[in-house]
């Protein structure tokens, strides 16, 4: 076949032959890349490369990751509710004091009958949890949260119609149903978030933040009501906030936990887990920090005479918490929740001892200022420490292994109350009397570390 009728797709020879004549035939065109002399070599006509992508939006890049947070349908209605329920806990043990204490004329009986609720709580409060898991937050929650009501208008009416004093024990101690929504709302933030640890991080941070508000403006707010009102104010108020968070937290039917119907579901004790009783003894030492530091306060604001600014100066220590914890969200997550703990433990017991040497030094305002600084670590120690009870405790009975914690934090707040009680009084001086959060911080610090050495389990 001639050269000129063969198939367009070959290749066509620099000549060809007709006869006896050599033909030479036109150079076929060059379709080799072409040299550019600013790079490599292009193809003329070929098509030019596809653009590339265009980057992301900077504004999801700069947001916020609290906002993203509430990306999660439900997750508003269920943090106001939390709010709304828990700022009463800051509310309920000085309402009760003031108005026991205004009424039948003795401190001693109302400490004793709040000291007797918080025994009641240490005791009650895991198995509340307990049933939180087994059953569902809003199968369990409402109805202990209407029995915890009852204790408290029963408190109301005892002290109102001067029944005996055995009657106040009894009412208050029916308080210690009150479930735990700080413990129950990191539960559902857990179960929303449990593909992604650097959010589940921030929303511990978030919680904690909101603890430390509720405990500073609890106080403050029943105190208010109770001394511009009428004693009875306080803890009506409390009962008011306690129901409707609950109704609006146990509302959010799609942001709740399923429940563990049986003990092979949700899996073994808590207490069993190795590694959780170490890490309970190390939030006992922190809540005798709290404990203690919170008397010795009042009792140095008191000796400097400035008795009634004594909870503004508390509230500088709560602040700094809450500062700080919304600040420690934004971090990313440990890679070992053990060895940050310790090192939070460390900050805390490091920064105890401010207000130690500014009490002995230095007039009030300075003081609170210590207390601001010195309460930056509390909020990372404990965000750290619920962090590490999430890791420890199965699934299916989370609510009841960080209500353990918050009972080991409540013992250790009693201990020391009453440690920094008999110190200030022992000592003869509130300052020196600042020496027991700092050892109790420096307690914690050494169980923490203990704990940090340990190997993890694996998983």
């Amino acid at each position: 076949m001639p050269a000129h009728h063969r198939p367009s797709h070959t290749a066509r020879p620099l000549y060809a032959v007709h006869g006896s004549t050599l033909v030479v035939a036109r150079p076929p065109a060059d379709t080799r890349p072409a040299a550019d002399a600013r790079g490599p070599a292009v193809a003329r006509h070929a098509p030019p490369p596809p653009p590339p992508p265009p980057p992301p939006p900077r504004r999801s890049r700069a947001r916020s990751p609290y906002l993203r947070l509430f990306a999660h349908p439900g997750t508003v209605g269920f943090t106001l509710g939390s709010l709304l329920a828990r700022l009463p806990m800051g509310m309920f043990t000085v309402s009760a004091v003031l108005m026991i204490a205004g009424e039948r004329g003795s401190y001693a009986l109302a400490g004793s009958v709040t000291a007797t609720g918080l025994a009641a709580t240490a005791l009650t409060g895991p198995l509340v949890a307990r049933l939180v898991d087994r059953y569902g937050q809003s199968r369990t929650a409402l109805p202990a949260t209407l029995l915890a009501l009852l204790g408290s208008l029963a408190l109301v009416l005892c002290v109102l119609t001067r029944a005996p004093d055995w009657t106040l024990f009894v009412a208050y101690a029916a308080t210690a149903t009150t479930p735990n929504i700080g413990g129950m709302a990191r539960a559902r933030w857990a179960h929303l978030l449990r593909g992604d640890p650097a959010a589940r991080h921030t929303a511990n941070s978030l919680e904690q933040a909101a603890d430390e508000l509720c405990f500073m403006l609890g106080p403050v707010l029943a105190a208010l009501l109770c001394t511009t009102l009428f004693p009875q104010a306080g803890t009506l108020a409390g009962c008011a906030l306690l129901l409707t968070g609950t109704l609006l937290f146990t509302a959010q039917r799609s942001t709740e936990p399923p429940p563990g119907r049986n003990r092979a579901q949700a899996g073994p004790a808590p207490l069993r887990q190795p590694g959780m009783p170490a890490l309970l003894l190390v939030f006992f030492a922190t809540g005798a920090v709290f404990g203690a530091l919170e008397v010795v306060t009042l009792a140095h604001a008191d000796g400097q005479g400035h008795r009634a600014a004594a909870g503004a100066v508390l509230a500088c220590q709560a602040a700094g918490s809450a500062l700080a914890g919304l600040a420690f969200g934004t971090l990313p997550p440990a890679r070992s929740d053990r060895r940050r703990l310790a090192g939070c433990v460390a900050a805390m017991t490091a920064l105890m001892a401010l207000p130690l040497f500014t009490s002995l030094t230095a007039p009030l305002p300075l003081l609170a200022g210590a207390l601001l600084v010195a309460g930056m670590a509390t909020a990372p120690t404990m965000v750290t420490g619920m962090a590490l009870v999430q890791r420890l405790t199965p699934a299916g009975r989370l609510n009841e292994g960080m209500t353990l914690a918050v009972t080991a934090l409540l013992g250790g707040i009693a201990t020391g109350s009453a440690t920094g009680g008999w110190a200030t009084e022992a000592l003869g001086s509130a300052g020196w009397a600042y020496t027991v959060p700092l050892a109790a911080a420096a307690s914690a610090a050494v169980l923490a570390t203990l704990l940090a050495a340990r190997p993890a389990a694996p998983g």
